[in-house]
């Protein structure tokens, strides 16, 4: 019987998910393209399904401002539970390395130009702050000596404060509180629109299912 009930138990974990917010961004290129066939991508990682895509925006770069604007989205991927959330945060996460790597990311400067940029924003109800395994390190690291020892925090430590991270993230879950946090993500992301530029910040497309492609907004 205890044999039995470690199998149902192995069961029930291999059939659970875990609503993962993954942040993109790019601003190489034909970064809207990117971001589309990123969105793909993701939904082909092992035992992954999309549930959601935000609208794309376009966004006015931060920290290195003499490069082009950025475009931002944020994708709700449903991926398999295992039993340690570290475990399960820290694979996840070099999935996305592995994939920008993919999309040709290079090493460049801290907050320079990206090919693509995949962030692990909320992973489930996990409060996580862990050391990051080899490849789940930032492609930066080799570049950035400060980035080598960063450790892998979820939800995502500056989150909170990123309009181009809010309010793509508040377009699917408007009502989610992260873990730690202490107010929706649709109020911060109205407090952080209240601090910063009408423009700067702005929603250029849709996500279409049928084409897997964006749907530029119509003015007005």
């Amino acid at each position: 019987m205890a044999r039995s009930l470690v199998a149902l138990d192995e069961v029930a974990v291999t059939r659970r998910r875990v609503r993962a917010y993954i942040g993109l961004g790019a601003n190489v290129g034909d970064a809207a393209a990117t971001l589309a066939d990123a969105v793909v991508a993701l939904g082909a990682l092992p035992g992954a399904s999309v549930r959601g895509v935000s609208r794309l925006y376009v966004t006015a770069p931060v920290g290195v401002t003499d490069q082009p604007d950025f475009h931002n989205a944020v994708v709700a991927l449903d991926v398999p539970a295992v039993p340690d959330q570290a475990t399960g945060a820290l694979d996840l996460l070099a999935a996305l390395k592995d994939l920008e790597r993919t999309f040709g990311r290079r090493h460049r400067r801290r907050w320079g130009p990206r090919e693509l940029d995949l962030d692990l924003l909320v992973f489930g109800r996990a409060r996580l702050r862990v050391e990051r395994s080899d490849d789940a390190r930032s492609l930066d690291a080799e570049t950035d000596p400060g980035r080598a020892a960063r450790l892998l925090e979820v939800p995502h430590a500056a989150a909170a404060t990123r309009l181009f991270v809010l309010a793509p993230l508040a377009d699917l879950a408007p009502g989610l509180v992260p873990p730690g946090w202490r107010m929706s993500v649709a109020t911060a992301r109205r407090r952080q629109a209240a601090l910063e530029p009408p423009d700067a910040v702005v929603p250029v497309a849709d996500w279409d299912l049928a084409t897997r492609g964006w749907r530029p907004i119509k003015p007005g």
